[in-house]
């Protein structure tokens, strides 16, 4: 028996022996070891290695996993042990009153998790503001800023299928955890043993449920973060997808003035199973399937809107004229920021030296359109957080107004500073009124994307991910990255490599970070780099050609190449 084997079987037996009947975890333990004992034994220990080969991660994105049973899995143990750490982590950096705020989407065992951490939270002595039903990520982000409090966690796994829950983390500026914070409470993580170390009695602080006061203060800062604009001839279809955004969604909506919205009644109420969606991200089309259906019932929707189960990220189809619901334009993040971006430089009052903010692996038009414009354009790390950082700097600075507008290609935007994370009911607020005015003038948008095709070039943007599941998938994308890193190709549809950027030991000026950057000589990009939510490696490819179809083509085959040499590469 190896070590690691020790190690695995070391840790599901003291996790059978301090798991309490009725917990839902030691359960699926104990069936586990029966199950060891019969012709599937070998299955069982699959499961358990799967479950114990190492403790959930915790990073600045907090912790994501399966849910289930055991150190690499979400439940009630793994989470109270993240909150017991991150506890001693605000005590000593807030030692006078301190407090957090706790806020939860729909999924399965979100209310039960939040429910855990507010009460080993105010076992040790902080306070604690909890949203009393399913509220957003920047509703948390809201809270965490409006009540000054120490820290924040929205328990959450976003956009990921059912299987999955999280926990992030957010810091007294209400964005989330910078790398060397969340270093330090994972240090203070693994000194814990989750059934000796918890704190489940003791000084007990208030818990406070966030009232319906706080809520209007946010509803106020997102209108105040838009263009006015007369909406009544809109027209809408939205889906929450089964998650948070259902009230705040609907709520912006009517307080702008959009004269029809249609809710796809199948994803309309709070469901962590995703019955209609299973794979609840905005980005895919199969997850719009539902309110697509809905739009060609109707025929005369101008918009489909859907955002994911923490009310973060939007995606947009529409239908062009001429055509019909079944053959409709979905958006990109790309293209719905692009178009945002275009939008707000146009028609909203602009601040002193604005700034806007992108990240590496979003469309290089975006500098383009600052340049027209005359604003400033900063580069990010991939993930919101980073975008967030810049926003707190410059509101340390005494700058915050010249944050002007920020995005990311996964759907994710911001117009405003009141919060430090993406808002998906201020980008459906921004989205209705930008395609209610285009439609005064009798546009849609995707005539003006066309219009901004023309003015600034064709570029096209493309991802292609790769799964990497399980122990030995996260070995294998290991090996794809080193290959990636040491033998890359050194063309890409038949244009050579002219430059390599490796995030993690280059000197960038950002972050190290496990991304690979390609520059081709025809100016092409290709960018590599694992997901921070899902088991996947991630490529970005981006073309600028003549046309958009020999855009298009040109980074088609650039996945084509990439996905072949990953084959090849993954051991």
């Amino acid at each position: 028996m190896s070590d690691q084997d020790y190690n695995v079987s070391e840790r599901f037996n003291h996790w059978l022996s301090n798991t309490v009947p009725g917990d839902g975890v030691y359960e699926e333990l104990a069936a586990l070891n029966e199950m060891q004992s019969t012709d599937r034994r070998d299955e069982a220990l699959s499961q358990i290695h799967e479950a114990f080969y190492k403790e959930l991660e915790f990073g600045t994105g907090g912790l994501r996993g399966i849910l289930g049973a055991g150190t690499n899995r979400m439940n009630i143990y793994t989470v109270g042990k993240a909150t017991q750490g991150l506890a001693n982590y605000v005590l000593k950096h807030f030692p006078e009153a301190p407090s957090i705020a706790i806020s939860y989407d729909t999924r399965n065992m979100s209310g039960e998790f939040a429910d855990t951490a507010a009460r080993i939270m105010a076992a040790n002595g902080i306070r604690v503001y909890l949203y009393p039903e399913t509220s957003p990520t920047p509703m948390l982000s809201f809270a965490v800023r409006y009540y000054k409090a120490s820290a924040g966690i929205m328990v959450t796994a976003s956009h990921n299928p059912a299987i999955y829950n999280g926990y992030k983390v957010y810091n007294e500026e209400g964005c989330q955890l910078t790398l060397e914070a969340a270093d330090e409470v994972l240090e203070y993580i693994h000194r814990l043993d989750p059934f000796r170390d918890v704190r489940k009695t003791g000084a007990h602080a208030p818990i406070t449920l966030i009232e319906q006061a706080v809520v209007e203060r946010y509803i106020e800062a997102v209108l105040g973060a838009g263009v006015p604009t007369d909406c009544k001839d809109l027209e809408v279809v939205f889906s929450p997808l089964n998650g948070s955004g259902l009230k705040p969604v609907l709520r912006i909506l009517k307080e702008i003035g959009v004269g029809t919205v249609h809710v796809v009644e199948s994803q309309r109420e709070p469901d962590g199973n995703f019955p209609t969606c299973p794979y609840p991200n905005p980005e895919k089309k199969e997850a719009l399937a539902e309110g697509l259906a809905l739009c060609r019932r109707l025929e005369t929707p101008d918009l489909l809107l859907a955002t994911d189960p923490d009310g973060d990220r939007i995606g947009v189809a529409i239908c062009e004229p001429g055509t019909q619901w079944w053959e409709p334009d979905l958006l990109t993040g790309n293209e719905t920021g692009l178009l945002l971006l275009d939008f707000l430089c146009a028609r909203k009052a602009r601040p002193k030296d604005p700034i806007v903010i992108k990240t590496i692996v979003t469309s290089n038009m975006v500098r383009e359109i600052c340049d027209h414009y005359g604003l400033e354009m900063r580069e990010v790390l991939t993930g919101f957080k980073y975008i967030g950082e810049i926003i707190g700097q410059l509101e340390r600075d005494g700058q915050e107004d010249r944050y002007f507008f920020g995005f990311e290609e996964s759907y994710g935007y911001l117009s405003g500073s009141y919060v430090r994370d993406k808002d998906a009911v201020n980008g459906a607020m921004l989205v209705c009124q930008m395609a209610a005015h285009y439609k005064s003038q009798g546009m849609t948008l995707g005539d003006r994307l066309t219009e901004l095709y023309d003015r600034y070039g064709y570029y096209v943007d493309d991802i292609a991910e790769f799964a990497f599941e399980g122990s030995a998938g996260m070995a294998a994308m290991n090996d794809v990255l080193e290959a990636l890193r040491k033998d890359p190709p050194k063309t890409f549809a038949g244009s050579p490599v002219q430059s390599f950027v490796d995030y993690k030991h280059h000197d960038t000026g950002l972050p190290r970070s496990e991304v690979l950057r390609y520059t081709m000589s025809n100016g092409a990009g290709l960018i590599a780099r694992p997901s921070g939510t899902e088991p996947k490696l991630k490529v970005y490819l981006s073309a600028k050609e003549s046309s958009r179809d020999a855009s298009l083509a040109l980074t088609q085959k650039m996945k084509e190449e990439i996905s072949e040499y990953i084959g090849k590469n993954r051991l």
